[in-house]
């Protein structure tokens, strides 16, 4: 038999596969290098028949997650691929990629929320992986399907993608870890210090263009042609399995109970696409019995998606992002729209936006009470705090926002905020050190001074 009909018949019997996400006929095996649909044009999505997975019933499932969950033992102790038969349930154990990625800390946000009118506030730390952010999940699937087809006979020699930092950051270290040469394309000058060091560290071949993350979007797609140098970047949907995780973990970190509320920052919106997919999933099986509202948050400077909400998304709006503090979200033409407008849409959803003064002062106030945010996580507690104002999020409402990067990658920001040298920003909680001789008498004087204001 040749290999041409092998393929053919273990993607006729695969339960697990590519999709168009407009709903053409067509299958395609996830081990195919292919990213958009061949008919339409439209985007892919990996689907999961749902009648073999209902052989477990909803509790067996709960109880076999539960069971896996922060083990040692390989590959389940991961977040990820401690769902397995969720992800990718074909893939050899000898060619998972993982560094036990997930299983972030679901931190309750108690004296923020009390602050903020919702006590039942929760922050879901995914800046707490192995790179510092939630791209983590993503990666450990994309980069473990390219070892597979590389171990099958595939043409694909290495990988890459297009980042405004974080995805560079997860997709050079996995692919260091795999031995997988990875190619990065930056816009120049606009990653943090931290994030540009993170590829370079990992010994990726980084490319930092003169343009924005829209112009190296469309360059990586026309290095990606020929089929030797795999995609990484969001539009494709491998990604999305090992990030519709982070959904699944917070419900059973509640003990599979469902939030009313999931607010996350947005850019490209492969995130919240794969929230929605992660709940899909678990609603299909049973597994719980309604979908939270999920929020997308977009900084003002690079609103494409809300300005596309305000129109009740009959036209796609696109942009040329502004420089904004949350640079990993500076995206005018994000690729996963039609997916994001989905997710919006079956969980009566919202979209807001929040200026560089509301974003930076928000996670200021964060900080305060003991974490330590990133930039676009500013922009999700900005939004929280809007949505309560306004009366939307009720004080009774078990709220997640999702905090997508550490930060200590965007150290800058932070020194700028406390010494006032952000644009557009009043920082009303600036905090800066004070210098003084090493005087006992004067230090007595500026703490007595401190403490009692």
């Amino acid at each position: 038999m040749s290999s041409v009909v092998e393929a053919s018949a273990a993607l006729e019997n695969s339960t697990v596969y590519f999709r168009c996400v407009a709903g053409c006929s067509a299958k395609h095996s996830i081990y195919d290098v292919i990213y958009t649909c061949p008919t339409c044009g439209n985007l892919l999505e990996v689907h999961h028949e749902r009648e073999p997975l209902k052989k477990k019933n909803a509790y067996q499932w709960q109880a076999l997650f539960d069971s896996r969950a922060s083990t040692s033992v390989w590959p389940h102790g991961s977040g990820v691929w401690g769902m397995r038969e969720w992800v990718i349930p074909s893939l050899a154990d000898e060619n998972v990629v993982s560094m036990f990625e997930g299983n972030t800390n679901l931190f309750w946000a108690e004296r923020l929320g009390k602050q903020l009118g919702v006590p039942d506030l929760w922050i879901k730390l995914c800046g707490n992986s192995h790179t510092g952010s939630f791209k983590d999940l993503g990666m450990t699937v994309l980069v473990s399907v390219v070892k597979q087809m590389m171990a099958q006979g595939s043409s694909v020699e290495a990988v890459a993608c297009a980042s405004t930092g974080d995805t560079s950051a997860a997709l050079a270290a996995y692919a260091a870890y795999a031995g997988i040469p990875a190619v990065i394309f930056l816009p120049a000058g606009k990653v943090s210090t931290a994030q540009l060091i993170q590829p370079v560290a990992n010994g990726a071949h980084v490319l930092a263009l003169d343009t924005d993350f829209d112009g190296c979007m469309k360059i990586v797609q026309e290095v990606t042609k020929d089929n030797s140098i795999y995609l990484a970047n969001s539009m494709n949907s491998l990604r999305i399995e090992g990030q519709k995780t982070v959904g699944i973990e917070i419900v059973r970190q509640f003990e599979w109970e469902v939030p009313d509320w999931i607010i996350i920052p947005v850019g490209n919106l492969g995130n919240i696409s794969a929230l929605h997919k992660g709940f899909q999933l678990m609603l299909d099986l049973g597994l719980i019995n309604r979908m939270p509202r999920l929020v997308a948050a977009q900084a003002q400077k690079a609103n494409p998606f809300y300005e596309s909400y305000k129109n009740g998304f009959k036209d796609k709006i696109t942009m040329t992002a502004q420089d904004t503090l949350a640079n990993a979200i500076r995206i005018g033409d994000p690729v996963s729209y039609v997916k994001a407008v989905k997710a919006v849409q079956e969980t009566d959803g919202i979209v807001e936006q929040a200026s560089e003064d509301e974003l930076a002062d928000a996670s200021a106030h964060a900080d305060l009470t003991g974490m330590f945010t990133c930039p676009h996580t500013g922009v999700a507690l900005a939004v929280l705090t809007k949505l309560i104002k306004k009366g939307v999020i009720k004080s009774s409402d078990k709220t997640v926002v999702i905090s997508t990067a550490h930060g200590l990658k965007f150290t800058d920001f932070k020194v700028g905020y406390h010494e006032q040298t952000l644009k557009d920003v009043n920082s009303q909680y600036a905090n800066p050190a004070v210098h003084l001789p090493a005087d006992a008498n004067a230090v007595k004087d500026e703490i007595a001074k401190r403490l009692s204001s």
